[in-house]
């Protein structure tokens, strides 16, 4: 089994979030916001599952939620569910959501669009979302 140490975890986690450091990862830990540690040979270790949960308390924390929050809705979720949280985490760099406009479409529904995209076709797109949305409701 491939195994992680909290140092090493660490180091991998701030090239996502330079803020992720050694103290942080124990003290997640501690509060059980990830699963408990693995057993490899007579160590307790992180595994990739751990870096998932990680990621995923990353990009919920990004989204405005508190710690208490994130617990509490990571334990209702599965594995797969997790790891889809985790791998949203480059939508939530702050340069990208500085750089580029989140319209709000329906209470359910944003898109994130580049500046990059004329006016002419970020009008179309929304046209076209909204149109989708309203054959789903019939």
């Amino acid at each position: 089994m491939n195994g992680y140490t909290a140092r090493q975890i660490a180091e991998l986690l701030q090239k996502d979030d330079p803020r992720m450091n050694l103290r942080t990862i124990r003290y997640y830990t501690q509060i059980g916001m990830v699963p408990p540690l693995e057993l490899s040979g007579n160590k307790r270790v992180y595994g990739e599952r751990h870096l998932h949960w990680f990621r995923a308390i990353l990009t919920l924390s990004r989204t405005g939620e508190t710690l208490s929050a994130i617990q509490d809705k990571l334990r209702h979720l599965t594995p797969e569910e997790i790891e889809k949280i985790g791998s949203q985490l480059p939508l939530y760099e702050s340069s990208r959501i500085l750089e580029n406009e989140t319209l709000r479409i329906t209470d359910d529904v944003a898109m994130t669009i580049s500046p990059r995209i004329s006016a002419e076709t970020k009008q179309k797109m929304i046209e076209s979302v909204s149109r989708l949305l309203e054959e789903g409701d019939r």
